[in-house]
């Protein structure tokens, strides 16, 4: 098991952190991990482990078996024995622009309220693909309304229920081709806003900025037609 420290944090860059095992493919497993790894559409994190007498490049994270994080290497060179100690340190400008990406997806599903079949995340843009059968009529009008909420400057927080209470609002639910992970009793909910305020709520295991202001102007991309009852928006970062 890897403790996620990205859960606890997103803004957390730096940890220690001791090595548990070496996978087969020449992976490094962490007791905890700064290191988010690609899951959601989300990419996971790159960044560097140094110890002493040693460091190296991780080109990204992934899912291993049961709760653990694989840290991949950039290049095939020495690698921490079991037991070390290291100090890992992820791309910070990388991790924030993904986070600015995600939660700005987060607000795009909040201007086109309708069910998303797919997206994908990256350090520029992102994407959602909606169970849209006719493309919006008026984009600059889905552009200027995304832009007015991220301007509200609404605080993004995180809060747990039981999956027996997301099984009573399935409404919570945007996402039809990513399930909330389950089995361990609880799921996570990212609230954007508070109270009588707040504009999104739904399952999510990603990181997230802490404040829509983060986020920045935003522009709404290309959207295609993705199938007879599907369209894929993209969203871009303005800087």
């Amino acid at each position: 098991m890897t403790t996620p420290l990205f859960r606890q944090d997103a803004y957390l860059r730096e940890a220690a952190g001791q090595v548990t095992q070496i996978t087969s493919e020449g992976g490094i497993i962490l007791d905890q991990s700064v290191f988010y790894p690609t899951s959601g559409g989300q990419p996971g994190d790159s960044g560097v482990l140094a110890w002493d007498g040693g460091r190296i490049e991780i080109a990204t994270a992934i899912k291993g078996p049961g709760d653990a994080i694989v840290l991949v290497p950039s290049e095939p060179l020495a690698l921490p024995a079991v037991g070390t100690t290291v100090t890992q340190s992820i791309t910070w400008d990388r991790r924030h622009r993904l986070m600015r990406v995600h939660t700005a997806l987060h607000l795009l599903s909040v201007v086109i309220p309708l069910p998303v079949s797919g997206g994908a995340i990256s350090v520029q843009k992102g994407r959602l693909d909606f169970d849209m059968p006719d493309a919006p009529e008026d984009k600059d009008a889905l552009d200027a309304t995304l832009n007015n909420l991220i301007a509200c400057n609404f605080a993004v927080t995180d809060e747990w229920i039981s999956e027996a209470e997301l099984d009573a609002n399935p409404g919570l639910v945007k996402t039809m081709s990513v399930q909330p992970p389950r089995g361990l009793g609880q799921i996570r909910l990212v609230r954007i806003g508070a109270g009588d305020d707040t504009a999104d709520l739904q399952p999510c295991g990603g990181t997230h900025v802490a404040n829509t202001s983060q986020i920045g102007r935003v522009r709404i991309g290309k959207i295609e037609k993705k199938g007879k009852q599907n369209r894929r928006v993209y969203l871009h970062l303005e800087d």
